[in-house]
């Protein structure tokens, strides 16, 4: 799957702002990075609710709820957890979409799911969606492939709503 390279901050800053709509952030592996790329935008306060980052798997379940049973039979980097967190957020900030991001960005594998494993999910007013991606190269290449992803997922679900 691509990683969205060609979608920018600003992009997404300008579609939601031109639709009156509001986003929101649940990262792991991003750690806000996410949150952080829209927020260096000129006017992205029009639009950013907020974002959670919730690296641990305690804070997954008690600040987005994701269920424990998930967490504890699957681990952390799965694609229903991605949804649940990107459901979590969305109603925790109030927002129109949320997107989350978990994952893998090593050195080591995690929960059992090689390095570069990636789910985005994006929650928004007609439901939910998640992909799954691998990225390769180091722990910082991959967290950055993950936020463009990240960003490309939200406003794909915006406009594919929007049509």
């Amino acid at each position: 799957m691509a990683d969205g390279a060609g979608v920018g901050p600003a992009e997404v800053v300008a579609e939601f702002v031109a639709r009156g709509l509001t986003a929101g952030t649940a990262e792991s592996l991003t750690a806000g990075q996410v949150a952080a790329a829209l927020a260096d935008v000129p006017g992205a306060s029009a639009m950013l609710r907020g974002g959670i980052v919730s690296y641990a798997s305690e804070v997954k379940a008690s600040l987005l709820g994701v269920p424990e049973s998930l967490l504890a039979e699957a681990g952390s980097v799965e694609p229903e957890v991605a949804r649940a967190m990107a459901v979590g957020a969305r109603d925790a900030l109030g927002a129109d979409y949320a997107v989350a991001t978990t994952g893998a960005a090593g050195p080591e594998p995690h929960d059992g799911k090689p390095v570069g494993t990636v789910f985005v999910a994006v929650a928004g007013p007609a439901g939910s969606v998640v992909a799954a991606h691998l990225f390769a190269g180091g722990r910082a290449e991959i967290r950055a492939a993950a936020t463009r992803a990240a960003l490309a997922a939200l406003l794909s679900a915006v406009r594919a709503d929007a049509g």
